[in-house]
């Protein structure tokens, strides 16, 4: 019955999870299997690393080769091969719409979603002086740099946490900016000049946040992941998600959102900006966690009815 065990009504199973082999990538899945291991002490989990197509083309600007869904298509390509059970994601990498007969079931807890500034030299965004070069492969990083110094020389920078670093370090940048979950959780924190304020860089969608992907109808698999879903990041997560789907957008967008939850109200901002810098629109929306999909549609109405569609046609040509 490959490796699937009955017991009583409840299937204990060989979790197999496909991952990048970047070491965050690494980090997440190792991070899910202790996760897994504490909730259920009689399960065997197995990391299959992969290469992804993102992987293989680090010398190209992301929104020329198909954006960051190349992070995630041979993951889910395992899973829906039977190759693996469930995939794991950094969840701002994964594109909102799936393959069919994929879903994605759990959520993690979210660690911080800002960004961060890495710099040798410079403590702030705004003490960077004009002519520096700063190394950034986001659309939405470049778009909201520029508004608040557009006097810096933008640059685009792939590959993973530590080749970035590098770079840095060998003077091709003046500074860089990254995600301050992946700093974290490399342990690399002492590395980080400025933690960013999100009414300065507003964070990608789903960053911070780790996602399982799994078949839609492995419902044995489901049972297992379901205790690691973070319920109020998972709604978080989807408010944004829902924001990003009405735009059509993707990492080969400059868009950005972070919901938040207090006494059960969600709190989404969002913003559409031109890259330059020159024109950016934002707004928020609030309303119950029950409604969290119809308030990132909202806010996607919204910015749209103020001219957003005007930019994101000029993208998505």
């Amino acid at each position: 019955m490959n490796n699937i065990i009955l017991k009583i009504d409840y299937i204990v199973k060989k979790i197999r999870i496909a991952t990048r082999n970047s070491p965050l990538a690494l980090w997440q899945a190792k991070f899910v299997k202790q996760e897994l291991i504490q909730v259920h002490n009689d399960i065997e989990v197995e990391l299959i690393g992969m290469q992804t197509e993102g992987d293989r083309f680090l010398d190209s600007s992301l929104v020329n080769i198909g954006g960051k869904g190349l992070f995630v298509k041979e993951l889910e390509e395992a899973l829906l091969r039977n190759d693996a059970d469930i995939a794991v994601h950094s969840m701002k990498d994964v594109v909102v719409d799936l393959p069919e007969n994929l879903i994605l079931h759990t959520i993690l807890k979210r660690e911080d979603s800002r960004d961060v500034l890495v710099s040798n030299r410079y403590k702030e965004i705004t003490a960077l002086p004009k002519n520096s070069i700063v190394g950034t492969s986001s659309l939405r990083r470049q778009s909201q740099l520029k508004r608040i110094c557009p006097n810096i020389v933008l640059k685009d920078l792939r590959g993973n946490v530590e080749t970035r670093l590098r770079k840095l370090d060998d003077g091709e940048f003046d500074a860089i900016v990254l995600a301050a979950a992946g700093m974290i959780r490399l342990d690399l924190s002492e590395r980080i000049a400025q933690f960013v304020s999100e009414s300065i860089l507003l964070p990608a969608i789903g960053q911070g946040a780790i996602g399982i992907e799994c078949r839609a109808d492995d419902s044995a698999t489901q049972k297992l992941i379901i205790p690691l879903n973070h319920e109020e990041t998972s709604l978080c997560v989807l408010a944004e998600r829902a924001f990003s789907r009405r735009l059509q957008g993707g990492c080969q967008l400059p868009i950005a959102a972070c919901a938040s939850i207090k006494d059960r109200e969600i709190i989404l901002k969002g913003l559409v900006a031109r890259l330059d810098g020159s024109e950016i629109i934002q707004s928020d929306r609030r309303g119950d966690v029950s409604d969290f999909e119809n308030i990132g549609i909202s806010l996607a109405d919204l910015l749209l009815e103020r001219g957003a569609d005007v930019i994101l046609k000029k993208y998505t040509k």
